[in-house]
């Protein structure tokens, strides 16, 4: 029998017992996100409606610079116009998406403003149930009411108030169809979702979101419940439709430029920056504008590879220097172009430039996106929508805004002053 020494079994025993030994446990924690911005509104009721106001006019002013030459080619601009710096006639045939009506005056709208309109409707009547689900019904619901004047007894000996009606159910039934299957079930609403326009990745959201940025306390509400209400986008244009609510809400709350740019670095509730080999799509093509914008700043010898730009165009209100940054921006932004001009990607990046070389002036960051052409109606209404939230209503241009009031007023039977009111009662401030 093998006899071990007492000697060897102590030091046996005391390796297997401090091998065992418990080891600290060492937890370096992660940063904790917080919120970007102030948690809640700090403004007077007079401070608020004039801001809304704001917003709900530039967005107007916006949208009628760019009513005459939606989905032109700048050069199709220049060549008609010049250099367009305020309202012009919208002369164009009427359309759903468009004006509903042929050659209309100085201001008139199009579906943006439309949107508005419709927006203000669905939150006086929701008010504190501001959902999915509901907004899909009261998009339904729309529709639906509708359908009746299609065969009623004075459409039926009147051909021409058809015409009228149908431009109207052709502008939402795009829209109603989404939202009836929304409320059928998931299967039916992929369907409906991925051919709304075609399939194209479009500007849907970008329509309406900023109005949820009115009505909610923060940034991160804001994104939140603009994304909830973007059930026709598809892909990133989600992501889109929510910062533009966030942005605008941001606007809400400070003047400061950067801090309303930088809502697309630190807003990001549902993780868009995590996403495997591309990130966040928006960030990074909202930061590549932005980084564009400062480097043309600082450039000297400008080379433009379009002839057109060696001149500056008639009308042009700023110095050659500047006139060559500006045309180097939009040589850049043509690069960048998608098959469609409603892609949410375009007009995102269109907006972002203009607001960055803007710097907060209205009528500069305005006449950036409308004499850049493709969809600037609706550009112009978001970069407009942004900055009227901004600067409010008394920090509009006199002349712009006294005559998108009265526009929008008397001629497409779209009160604006009455929808601020409406919001401004129906908000929590």
């Amino acid at each position: 029998m093998l006899k071990i020494s007492p000697l060897i079994g102590t030091v046996f025993l005391v390796l297997v017992f401090s091998c065992k030994r418990e080891r600290t446990q060492i937890d370096i924690p992660i940063p904790t996100q917080t919120n970007y911005g102030p948690d809640s509104l700090k403004l007077s009721k007079e401070a608020y409606h004039d801001k809304v106001l704001g917003a709900l006019v530039g967005s107007a002013i916006g949208d009628a610079m760019g009513a005459s030459t939606e989905m032109w080619d700048r050069k199709d601009i220049r060549t008609k116009y010049g250099y367009i710096t305020g309202l012009t006639a919208a002369v164009r045939e009427r359309s759903p998406e468009g004006t509903w009506d042929h050659n209309l005056s100085p201001g008139a709208s199009t579906d943006d403003t439309r949107w508005k309109f419709l927006m203000t409707q669905y939150i006086a009547q929701e008010r504190s149930r501001l959902n999915a689900e509901n907004f899909a019904r009261f998009i339904t619901g729309y529709y639906q009411s509708l359908i009746p004047a299609l065969s009623d007894s004075k459409t039926l000996k009147n051909p021409d108030l058809l015409d009228q009606q149908m431009e109207k159910v052709d502008w939402i039934k795009e829209w109603a169809r989404v939202a009836l299957a929304y409320q059928q079930g998931p299967e039916a609403y992929q369907l409906a979702q991925n051919r709304f326009y075609g399939g194209e990745m479009s500007c849907a959201g970008m329509l309406y979101t900023p109005m949820l940025g009115l009505i909610t306390a923060n940034v991160d509400s804001a994104y939140r419940i603009a994304y909830k209400h973007s059930l026709f986008d598809i892909g990133y244009a989600k992501d889109i439709s929510a910062l533009v609510a966030a942005m605008t809400n941001m606007a809400l709350h400070t003047r400061n430029m950067d801090s309303i740019l930088n809502v697309h670095v630190f807003v990001d509730p549902f993780g868009y920056q995590d996403s495997r080999l591309v990130g966040r799509i928006p960030h990074n093509v909202a930061a590549a504008a932005e980084k564009e914008v400062t480097l043309s700043k600082t450039m000297r010898d400008i080379i433009l590879t379009d002839t057109l730009d060696l001149e500056m165009p008639k009308g042009y209100p700023g110095d050659p220097i500047e006139w060559d940054r500006q045309a180097h921006l939009y040589e850049y932004l043509k690069k960048n172009q998608k098959a469609i001009p409603f892609h949410a990607g375009e007009i995102w990046e269109t907006v972002i430039a203009a607001l960055k070389f803007g710097e907060g002036d209205f009528n500069k960051t305005l006449q950036f996106v409308i004499n850049y052409g493709r969809d600037n109606d609706t550009a112009g209404a978001v970069a407009g929508f942004i900055l009227g939230a901004r600067n409010g209503f008394s920090g509009l241009p006199k002349d712009l805004r006294d005559q998108s009031l009265e526009v929008n007023r008397e001629l497409m039977g779209i009160d604006l002053e009455d929808m601020a009111k409406e919001i401004v009662g129906d908000s929590k401030q």
